[in-house]
């Protein structure tokens, strides 16, 4: 009975936005926070109720489906709107809705004095239905139209301040880049019903180790075209550009973007479509080395830059890089892992930085700050635990989570992604701290004109929630005692693969079509788990981001000097700080010649041969009436004599 809820859980936020779009400017601003913040907690308290009846399915039934109505069909192929409730949807469902409130709460305080307050929240609320719409569809069109509702509304939401070009353009930017990544995720969708006859997810999933073959052309172009979709929602490169200029719009907006719902769209669909995954090794190595890169070249770019929010932006493009990593080496439990504490803390500091933010009259600048732990007590604590979390100090979830993606990426990828994955944790200890001393600690360099306060309570609370979870999230992932691990006990019938059987139906399909299957024995050699590697790895991460923490001291608090005399005219680090310079790189390489193809076809196919061709006929038209109204004159005598001409002609011609 509460399972026949679960179409609620994205309704919701989907009544608020329509009550406050059509109606917010009249109903003034308390009723429009009310709805917008108590649709999301319906949502959250409806998931819970769906969660319960999810627990009260008889035992091996693991996947609950609600269909709404058959959508459309065509002969034999049919696709209903419906949902799919299952272990990895209430996860992703507890983060969308219940993160997703704390923000709705927040963005109270920080977006009151705005005038299109409703407008806001309008946008804030659909973007939360559409993600929710995302996780919960039970086949890929349904995703498909969540994939492209958060990518419509975060044009709005990152566009909000449309009178400012900055604002204007990075919301163009985002919408434009995504769409080159969602054109491959249609390719990739209409490749999967080629092949299957249907889109369902579970059917999918079910027959793909009897319909593709291990390492095979099919299952190679389905997957990479899907994690080029995934590069484009989570920020990966190529298509990572987009993210840090999505910091034009309002900070509960990157928060929400960054923490809950958009960037996580692509780790997500991953681990959704991990039954594909595991039959394309080579995939799995390009997921694997995309997401190792990203995670160092991002953090590197961090270390660079001076606008709190824009650290913070590289920051999850560092981090969703840890996750994508986790997806390669085929650790997706470890990916969702870190994807869960990852919203805990870096929703904690995105709405931190706002806080700061506020208090100091919209400065992002953080040479122009220093000194605030004192003024804003509150954001300054809550602000240290989710950077010890996302530095990867213990207790702290971060370090669980982080910790596991990285031994797996030792123990299952190789130890050059481990390595990259370790020299990623340490920039990112140092940047994060680098942020927190520069903000918080030290001489104040704030304006004298500026008196920087703390932020209200109802900005303040939500910080407290969740620096509060991002210290005990790590319960979820409790590593070294066997079954202790709740979330890979809690996703296992979603991810259990067997290869075995996979890589059996491969060689009789290779054997009826007379080709000859490689020797695949060497897949099937069991991973021991060893526990004293382990906690060597733990201690040595840990090591890791305490030498990144103490680096930062020694350059922010002890020797303020030495930045300058170590980036004073180095060139690398202008390359760095000017991001390797990809956006000019890929200005002149596509935006351009883009630009000056259209003003080619502008001028010479458009006003030219289309205008030309329009204009022109009009004219001939004119000519010949012109001419024509010389057989107009108005006298009965010469319409007599045309007749008669005219019937004259035609008896010459008939006889």
């Amino acid at each position: 009975m509460l399972l026949k809820l679960t179409c609620l859980v994205p309704l919701f936020p989907l009544l608020g936005s329509i009550i406050n779009g059509f109606f917010g400017l009249r109903i003034g601003k308390n009723a429009v926070g009310i709805i917008a913040c108590g649709s999301m907690a319906l949502s959250f308290l409806t998931s819970i109720l769906v969660f319960v009846g999810f627990l009260m399915l008889p035992e091996g039934q693991h996947v609950f489906e609600q269909v709404a109505w058959t959508w459309f069909g065509a002969g034999d192929f049919s696709v209903d709107f419906g949902f799919q409730i299952d272990p990895l949807t209430l996860i992703m469902m507890f983060v969308v809705s219940g993160v997703g409130f704390i923000i709705h709460v927040y963005a109270i305080g920080y977006m009151h004095e705005e005038y299109s307050f409703y407008r806001f929240f309008a946008y804030f609320n659909l973007f939360a239905s559409a993600m929710l719409v995302l996780v919960m569809g039970n086949n890929f069109l349904i995703m498909f139209i969540g994939w492209e509702g958060v990518g419509c509304c975060s044009y709005f939401l990152i566009g909000y301040y449309f009178e400012k070009k900055s604002a204007c353009d990075a919301g163009t930017k985002a919408f434009v880049v995504n769409r080159i990544g969602d054109f491959a995720f249609l390719l990739a969708v209409m490749y999967i019903f080629n092949v299957f006859g249907t889109i369902d997810f579970t059917e999918v999933m079910h027959a793909a180790p009897e319909k593709l073959v291990y390492a095979g052309e099919a299952v190679t172009l389905i997957t990479f075209f899907l994690f080029i979709g995934a590069t484009g929602k989570s920020a990966q490169i190529p298509l990572y550009t987009w993210l840090p200029d999505a910091m034009e719009g309002p900070t509960p907006v990157s928060a929400l973007i960054h923490a809950a719902t958009m960037v996580t769209a692509g780790v997500y669909m991953i681990v959704r479509c991990s039954a594909l995954f595991n039959l394309a090794p080579m995939t799995m190595m390009i997921v694997a080395g995309t997401g190792a890169a990203t995670a160092i070249m991002a953090a590197t770019i961090g270390m660079t830059q001076f606008d709190i929010k824009r650290v913070l932006a590289y920051s999850t493009v560092s981090q969703i890089g840890y996750m994508i990593m986790a997806c390669g080496v085929g650790a997706y439990t470890a990916a969702i892992f870190h994807l869960v504490t990852h919203a805990f803390f870096k929703a904690c500091l995105f709405l931190g930085s706002g806080s700061v933010i506020h208090g100091i009259h919209g400065e992002q600048d953080m040479r122009k700050m220093g000194g605030l732990k004192n003024y804003m007590p509150v954001t300054y604590w809550t602000f240290l635990v989710s950077t010890l979390a996302i530095a990867g100090i213990p207790p702290l979830s971060g370090f669980f989570s982080k910790d596991e993606v990285l031994y797996h990426a030792l123990m299952d990828g190789n130890i050059i992604f481990w390595g990259m994955g370790i020299g990623a944790a340490l920039l990112t200890a140092f940047y994060m701290f680098r942020l927190v001393f520069m903000t918080f600690h030290g001489e104040s360099r704030v304006d004298p004109s500026v008196h920087p306060h703390e932020s209200p309570k109802v900005m303040t609370m939500p910080l407290v929630i969740l620096a509060g979870l991002a210290t005990v999230g790590g319960i979820l992932g409790i590593p070294l005692f066997h079954g202790w691990h709740i979330l890979h006990n809690w996703l296992e019938p979603v991810l259990h693969f067997d290869l075995a059987n996979a890589l059996q139906h491969s060689e009789h399909m290779l054997h009826e079509a007379g080709k000859h299957a490689p020797s695949w024995a060497h897949l099937l050699n069991p991973k021991e788990h060893n526990l004293w590697l382990e906690v060597f790895l733990m201690a040595f991460s840990a090591c890791v981001a305490v030498t990144g923490i103490v680096a930062a001291y020694i350059f922010y608090i002890k020797r303020p000097d030495l930045p300058e005399k170590f980036t004073k005219g180095q060139w690398g680090f202008e390359l760095v700080q000017n991001k390797y310079g990809v956006d000019e790189i890929y200005d002149e390489a596509f935006v351009k010649p883009t630009v000056q193809a259209s003003h080619l076809l502008w001028k010479e196919v458009d006003a030219k041969a289309i205008d030309g061709t329009v204009i022109g006929t009009a004219k001939t038209i004119g000519w010949f009436s012109k001419h024509a109204q010389a057989f107009q004159s108005g006298f009965v005598r010469n319409y007599a004599l045309f007749i008669a001409v005219g019937f004259i002609s035609l008896l010459l011609i008939m006889f």
